[in-house]
């Protein structure tokens, strides 16, 4: 047993975001593959909330699995690689440097969505939780006031938690452009995978085919069971969302010039 245990390894591919960009399906989806053994949980969040727990504490979290697998079906370890997926990497700014000192090699996977349709998506999800009071309208209004001066707390305390960055970020999450840019400080861009959430949604399995490829993994054929914590709500005002197409229309320009691809969100 503590033979394996020397050999399980950090996680070799991770899901880095967009939270509400269907991370939680993708994964499900991924981990269906015999070569991916999955983490005890999907989101660890270790580079962001729990960082100050240590290294061998996140390698815990995919030991129990990987043992397991080794042990009980007979798979030699280099074969089979495991990964994690933690929305919440992407925005948060001490995220990129953190696994870039840890697991450098790492192969990322990012999915866009519409950042309207995130946002509205993201409004809920914290309704649901009990944590945002305010209609949506009045949330994105008050937003620059409850994020000011936390991002610098955090740059400067890097133990420092700030939960409105985490819970309160409809809009800003939704300008990509800055977070991609922050990550390619630290990675090449052959590490890292960007998907269209919207792809994603319409056709998962030729999307699950990319994964693959990307983590250089034999196809297999995949079928969409279920999405995975889909929200139901209402229609945006309509007022609202032509607001926030002219809000986000810059900033999807400078990350389709960033990308050199259109994901056409009008």
């Amino acid at each position: 047993m503590s033979s394996i245990c020397y050999f399980i390894m950090l996680p070799n591919f991770i899901i880095i975001g967009a939270q509400r960009g269907g991370t939680t399906s993708l994964y499900q989806y991924i981990t269906k593959h015999p070569k991916i053994i999955p983490a005890l949980h999907k989101e660890i969040h270790f580079f962001d909330i729990n960082f100050k727990k240590g290294v061998s504490w996140y390698e815990s979290q995919f030991r129990q699995n990987f043992s397991f697998s080794l042990i009980f079906k007979k798979k030699k370890f280099k074969d089979h690689i495991t990964g994690e997926a933690s929305p919440y990497y992407i925005y948060h700014p001490h995220v990129p440097k953190r696994i870039s000192n840890i697991i450098p090699d790492v192969k990322l996977i990012v999915l866009l969505r519409n950042p309207i349709e995130r946002a509205w998506s993201h409004y809920h999800h914290e309704r649901r939780l009990g944590v945002e009071k305010l209609s949506f309208e009045d949330a994105i209004k008050e937003e620059p006031k409850r994020l000011n001066g936390e991002p610098e707390k955090m740059l400067v305390d890097e133990n420092y938690y700030s939960f409105n960055h985490q819970h309160y970020s409809y809009l800003e999450r939704g300008i990509y452009i800055d977070q991609l840019e922050r990550w390619e400080k630290f990675f090449s861009k052959k590490q890292i995978l960007i998907l269209s959430s919207e792809e994603f949604y319409s056709d998962p399995s030729k999307i699950c085919q990319t994964v693959f490829d990307f983590l250089g993994l034999p196809s297999i054929d995949t079928k969409k069971t279920k999405t995975y914590n889909k929200g139901e709500y209402q229609i945006m005002n309509a007022k609202t969302r032509t607001e926030l197409v002219e809000y986000f229309k810059p900033h999807n320009e400078k990350l389709y010039n960033f990308l050199k691809r259109d994901f056409g969100w009008k």
